[in-house]
């Protein structure tokens, strides 16, 4: 039987070819306590052995791979080096310079702290810098600290822009639920700064996470922090959904603590759970 589908049938909606779901999401490791003691060989080995070629370096606590802002431009050149030279891709630092202090000397000093990581960031061959907003504080205003995060926000990322590097605002403190993330992200012109999700129970909250979801999802940064998969009080296989939904393309970067007798080996489990759940997803 021939089956003649004309424009017309399409916008009316009577005949819609089927579109395969993809998804272009990857693996990654952030370091802050699965890798804080691997030296920079040692986290390369190991992520490949895991197959995880994206980590992000946690920065500010004299971590084992040792890229902090006391490296000189030579030891920023080797870490770049050894991971052009390697499968493993820096895709980012994270350091915890944070936008909410009442003290304008504190405040200034995070944002110009900031921008020297960006600068490190740089240097090192990764594309952007994890920052927290952070709380609200005690006989501040709600809105006058919104205010001020977003306000520092475009100074940083006016910086971060001259160097190619994404400032990637976590989700985190009472003044980083994601309904509050959009009332920030709405005073920030700089497009560099985007949001950065932390799969976090507290984003269940109001109409829910699909909603939460939806009120940042046009300003998400490119890569998010996972946690337990296992978690039954955050919905990782619906987050996964929306993702693909949106076309999302980024590193879902593990962040554990828990304390297991084989890094590597717990990394490939979860990365194993990760693409099961990832399948799931496409076949909706």
């Amino acid at each position: 039987m021939h089956l003649d589908i004309t424009r017309r049938h399409l916008l009316a909606g009577l005949i819609w070819p089927a579109v395969k779901r993809v998804s272009k999401m990857r693996f990654g490791l952030t370091t802050y306590q699965w890798g804080r003691d691997w030296d920079i060989p040692t986290l390369i080995a190991n992520c490949v052995k895991a197959k995880t070629f994206g980590v992000e370096l946690r920065t500010s606590e004299k971590y084992a791979h040792g890229v902090e802002l006391e490296l000189s431009s030579a030891q920023r050149s080797e870490v770049k080096k050894r991971f052009q030279n390697s499968p493993v891709a820096p895709v980012g630092l994270a350091c915890s310079e944070r936008f909410d202090s009442p003290d304008p000397a504190k405040l200034k000093a995070s944002v110009e702290n900031a921008k020297a990581y960006v600068k490190l960031s740089y240097d090192v061959g990764s594309r952007g810098l994890r920052v927290f907003p952070n709380d609200f504080q005690k006989g501040v205003p709600e809105e006058k600290t919104i205010e001020q995060i977003g306000d520092a926000l475009n100074s940083l990322g006016k910086s971060a822009a001259g160097y190619g590097q994404m400032i990637r605002l976590e989700n985190h403190g009472s003044a980083g639920r994601l309904a509050t993330l959009r009332k920030i992200i709405d005073r920030v012109e700089q497009p560099s700064v985007r949001i950065m999700l932390n799969s976090d129970a507290k984003d269940n909250g109001g109409e829910g996470f699909a909603s939460n979801f939806n009120l940042v999802k046009h300003r998400l940064a490119d890569v998010l922090h996972m946690h337990d998969l296992k978690d039954a009080d955050f919905p990782y296989q619906l987050q996964a959904d929306l993702l693909i939904d949106a076309g999302w393309e980024g590193w879902w970067l593990v962040e554990q603590s828990a304390k297991v007798p084989d890094r590597v080996q717990a990394l490939i489990e979860l990365r194993k759970a990760w693409e099961e759940m990832v399948a799931r997803s496409l076949k909706r």
